[in-house]
């Protein structure tokens, strides 16, 4: 179903088309936007990376700064650093400071906001590390006061907690609520946005590609099945991570980061000293249990959180946990069960492995 070329005029095309269109119905119902406002891009991070430059483009004759968190995704940090490299002007992004909870200093963000030629702000609607959720209706509306559009990463937050209100660009991820590899970005109507190398026949001119449909049918349908269980889920969830975080707690040196309350409902760090997070991962693997280490959207590099390090806090030995939802794990309490009687024995088999067990 869905398999012809959208863009085609023949029987299986016009089919496509049509599934394509409801597909953006659906997931425009469920944020509250307009079919319109929806593009599909092939991944949430390249999402995301478009979604600022194409506010930055459309702005152009005004400046080229970005503000954006410390702790935002790679997809927004890393080309703004090239940028500054490229053109050897340091003003061209400034990463705002965060507390030790990883919530940004809106003192810093309206000070950053202020200075002349800032076009873009981007913060996330929660950390996908530390599970922090971020104050977006005062970010927004210091940026609105400016003229400035609020880009929000959601690709974390999208499908397990409340959809934000307060932002101009959005970009979400269809596997945060159990869909496959594909980007959203939702651009409001009004907000000046344009990509240098748009084509208005091709996703509302955001996308290079008419996405495979079958894709889009299976984002839809993911987000209507996790729909109707959200609120459930993440009281499900919130539990199990309450209880992780109260155990990883326990065990000497080990420090639970983020917000212990306004949070994600599904995810949870927490870092232990004398060990590094590829040790712990390899230990917890072995035991059967699948962690990540590292800052959640470099994870594969292994190296230093650039999360944890603006927070302030321990960056190695760092064990991220994220909760998979319910429905597509049905014995996810039972297994958190398992986690945390494995939780303490593991951290300190690793310690004894490299002969700190005694600290």
């Amino acid at each position: 179903m869905g398999w012809a070329d959208p863009d085609r005029l023949h029987a299986e095309g016009r089919r496509a088309r049509a599934l394509l269109d409801r597909s953006r119905e659906v997931l425009a119902a469920g944020l509250g936007v307009r079919p319109a406002e929806v593009s599909f891009l092939p991944s949430g991070p390249a999402a995301l990376a478009r979604a600022v430059d194409g506010v930055a483009y459309a702005a152009r004759r005004r400046g080229a700064r970005t503000v954006a968190s410390a702790v935002e995704h790679s997809a927004v940090l890393v080309p703004g650093r090239s940028r500054v490299a490229a053109a050897g002007d340091v003003a061209l992004l400034a990463e705002v400071p965060v507390d030790v909870t990883g919530r940004v200093d809106l003192d810093a963000w309206a000070a950053a906001l202020a200075v002349e030629g800032t076009v873009v702000a981007a913060l996330q609607s929660a950390n996908g590390e530390v599970g922090t959720r971020q104050p977006l209706d005062r970010a927004r509306e210091l940026a609105s006061a400016r003229g400035i559009p609020l880009v929000v990463d959601a690709m974390a937050s999208l499908g397990r907690d409340d959809a934000p209100a307060a932002w101009d660009v959005l970009v979400g991820d269809a596997r945060s609520w159990g869909g496959p590899p594909l980007g959203v970005l939702v651009v409001r109507e009004g907000v000046r946005w344009q990509w240098l190398d748009a084509r208005a026949d091709v996703e509302h001119g955001r996308a290079e590609v008419t996405p495979w449909v079958p894709l889009a049918l299976a984002a839809a349908e993911a987000w209507q099945q996790t729909a109707s269980t959200r609120a459930d889920d993440a009281r499900t969830t919130r539990s199990l991570v309450a209880a992780i975080r109260a155990a990883a707690s326990s065990v000497p040196d080990t420090e639970v980061v983020g917000d212990p309350d306004d949070r994600l409902p599904h995810v949870v760090t927490f870092s232990s000293l004398y060990v590094d997070g590829e040790a712990v991962v390899g230990a917890f693997d072995r035991a059967g249990f699948a962690v990540a280490s590292g800052s959640a959207c470099t994870s594969s590099t292994l190296e230093p959180s650039h999360v944890l390090a603006a927070m302030g806090v321990l960056t190695h030995g760092n064990v991220r946990v994220t909760l998979p939802l319910p429905a597509v794990s049905p014995a996810l309490a039972e297994d958190v069960d398992a986690f945390l009687s494995a939780l303490a024995p593991t951290v300190a088999g690793v310690r004894a492995e490299l002969g700190v067990a005694g600290l």
